[in-house]
């Protein structure tokens, strides 16, 4: 059953009605769900569908055997072939499969992981190149589906590809983790019963993630789970995050250290800054691809401070990475009920901040339509660090740059209750404002709205300050 994945579907349904020949490439990281979907979605249909997965690290001889192994169970009744010796061999023999096959309907070939497959020399892209080219392009009813986790190696070779792929592929599907509404209702659909706020805690830990959520057993709290999946004695994610980015990335362990790097700050860190605190182990080119495939992989996102042509900062946005960098990542030899314990503790809040605002940004459109805005020029953060001891330092959580000459600043709190606005917060909110103002000297019309997990609790403070109001229902 494909919970959650309405969108793609009506594109594999278009991709499925269609006549002619397509070349499809699809990515997203690894857990995500892309073989499943192109599974279960295809093996509805009528027709021939063959699939074949590249293995982590293996060589050429054990991918040419694992492709023929595929073709022997799709073609020959499991009845064993003579493995080919190259990659064009491998494409020959499956072309000849496809032809001698008495199909009418439409013709799915699903190559998983190529980027395992396409080693150095191995000589795969110039084989897939041909084979496209020459014999499969023209075919009617033809499906041809590369996918990967990588999704910088997919881009830059097959979308981007500079030889004779360039500009054939016919469709791009970039799969993401599921939103929160998506998430509760493949929670719902495993037999769970969770409110929105344990949902909201489980979001927290494991994002939207299909492979992670699997893990979630009905009948149990949020805590209890997180419990049983992180911390007990076989924790089946304990150790997911350095297999996590092995699979992802060669020289895994830079890209551990930068996004390691970049998570000490909520706010998240310039490229000087990045260059700065690393002492010089992050930069030039290096530094620019390894960010750009940390985009790429939704791990962190980049934004350009309100008011700033340039400039931009790097935050983390991934819920499990920020789950695990703060509360395994250290740990040894834990405690039992370690998760029960650390719950009732401040550090728990500041953790839950972080991460209810890294979720706020990712269902930033669901933000805009419910706060009914129109018109949206950009959306950033802004922070204010003072020299002058006569002045506070401020910082915005969410900004909206509208077109209508507005700014809408949104304060994002994750509380366990009702969130209540006091003289003192009320004093901090304003000092915000006014630092915002003075220091980007906008005169733009100021609007201040608030997200707040539980509601916001009415009184002459929010009615004075707050124009808008969003709790964690408006998220799903």
């Amino acid at each position: 059953m494909l919970i959650g994945r309405k969108k793609e579907i009506q594109v594999l349904t278009k991709i499925a009605n269609s006549s002619k020949a397509e070349f499809i490439v699809l990515y997203g990281r690894r857990r995500i769900g892309k073989t499943f979907l192109i599974r279960e979605f295809f093996n509805q249909k009528k027709g021939l569908f063959f699939q074949a997965t590249g293995l982590q690290n293996g060589t050429l001889k054990k991918q040419l055997n694992n492709f023929a192994d595929a073709m022997s169970q799709a073609f020959t009744h499991g009845i064993p072939i003579k493995p080919p010796t190259s990659w064009d061999d491998c494409f020959k023999m499956l072309n000849h499969f496809i032809d001698n096959v008495n199909n009418s309907h439409q013709t799915v070939i699903f190559i998983d992981e190529v980027p395992w497959m396409a080693t150095r020399k191995s000589g795969f892209l110039e084989a897939l190149d041909y084979y496209w080219n020459h014999y499969w392009s023209s075919r009617s009813n033809f499906v041809l589906i590369v996918c990967g986790s990588s999704a910088s190696w997919l881009i830059k070779n097959i979308i981007y590809n500079k030889g004779g792929l360039h500009n054939r592929c016919t469709c791009e599907i970039q799969l993401d983790p599921f939103d929160l509404e998506e998430t509760s209702e493949y929670l719902v659909s495993k037999g769970g019963k969770l409110n929105k706020r344990h949902a909201l805690e489980l979001y927290m830990a494991l994002g939207g993630v299909p492979y992670y959520l699997n893990y979630v057993e009905k009948g149990f709290s949020a805590t209890e789970n997180i419990q049983n999946i992180f911390f007990a004695k076989h924790a089946p994610l304990k150790d997911e995050f350095n297999k996590l980015f092995r699979s992802l990335f060669n020289e895994s362990d830079a890209y551990i250290e930068l996004i390691k790097l970049i998570a000490q700050k909520k706010e998240g860190l310039s490229r000087s800054e990045i260059e700065t605190m690393s002492k010089g182990a992050f930069t030039g080119g290096r530094l620019t691809e390894r960010l750009n495939d940390l985009k790429k992989t939704k791990f962190i996102d980049a934004y350009i401070p309100w008011n700033k042509q340039r400039g931009e900062y790097f935050k983390v946005i991934d819920e499990f990475c920020l789950f695990y960098l703060s509360w395994l990542s250290p740990t040894h030899n834990l405690p039992e009920n370690y998760w029960f314990k650390q719950i009732t503790k401040p550090v728990y809040q500041v953790w839950a901040g972080y991460a209810f605002e890294a979720i706020c940004y990712k269902h930033i459109d669901k933000i805009i339509e419910k706060m009914g805005i129109k018109t949206v020029d950009s959306v950033s953060s802004w922070r204010l660090i003072s020299k002058k001891s006569d002045m506070h330092g401020a910082q915005i959580d969410l900004l909206i740059d509208r077109s209508d000459d507005a700014v809408t600043l949104v304060e994002i709190k994750y509380t366990d209750t009702i969130f209540a606005i006091d003289k003192r917060y009320a004093e901090i909110l304003q000092r915000k404002i006014d630092a915002f103002v003075t220091t980007t000297r906008t005169q733009k019309q100021i609007f201040l709205a608030i997200i707040s997990a539980n509601g916001l609790k009415e009184n002459r403070y929010s009615e004075d300050l707050i124009t808008c109001a969003l709790t964690l229902n408006d998220l799903f």
